[in-house]
């Protein structure tokens, strides 16, 4: 009786530590899962980290497209609208700004042509607003809001064409025609009012 209480007993417990190592080699196998599209293995040697490279401008050019980190100011909060519990727990939204009167890095050209054009955008210290949630990601809500800021420089330094001769005299005549229409359209509709009229009867 006791050698068959003994084998029972072996084989319970090494039926017990086999159980233990299966589940201890799935766990190990889930928790170091990584799907083939992930980060490390998309790009091995990149850091993630934001730098500003070295970068030499070229004088001629008033604005290279060239913003130096180290000279704006970025912030992070939680992002507005859906996306479940990671917009309560990640900080996506990117919140950069710089003041206009101290960014030597834009010529006195660009700075006053900023203050003019995007004064809704500047608060009452004189630094320039640029936001960005488009996505869940600081990065790329990053690159986002750099690209506003950008189109905004580039903007101040686009010169408006003049109009030819031929397309003003053009705008001219088309403004006269629709000036000739609308007085037309009036007639007939007060023609129709004044045709609904009764007739009053002379005595």
């Amino acid at each position: 009786m006791n050698l068959v209480r003994k084998q029972c007993l072996s084989k319970i417990f090494l039926q017990s530590n086999i159980n233990r190592q299966n589940i201890s080699y799935s766990l190990g196998r889930t928790s170091s899962f990584k799907s083939a599209l992930s980060l490390e293995n998309l790009y091995p040697k990149s850091k993630l980290k934001l730098h500003t490279p070295t970068f030499v401008s070229d004088p001629k050019a008033k604005f290279s497209g060239y913003i130096p980190l180290d000279k704006v100011k970025i912030t992070y909060c939680s992002s507005s609208g859906p996306g479940g519990q990671n917009v309560n727990c990640v900080n996506t939204k990117v919140d950069l700004r710089f003041q206009i009167d101290s960014a030597i890095w834009l010529s006195e050209e660009i700075r006053t042509k900023i203050a003019e054009q995007y004064k809704n955008k500047i608060n009452k210290d004189g630094y320039l607003i640029i936001k960005s949630d488009l996505t869940r990601s600081q990065h790329l809500n990053l690159a986002d809001a750099l690209e506003k800021l950008r189109v905004m420089i580039r903007t101040t330094l686009a010169v408006s064409t003049q109009p030819s001769p031929e397309s003003e005299e053009r705008k001219r005549k088309n403004l006269l025609k629709a000036a000739r229409e609308r007085l037309h359209e009036k007639r007939l509709h007060s023609q129709l009012k004044k045709n609904r009229q009764t007739p009053v009867a002379e005595f």
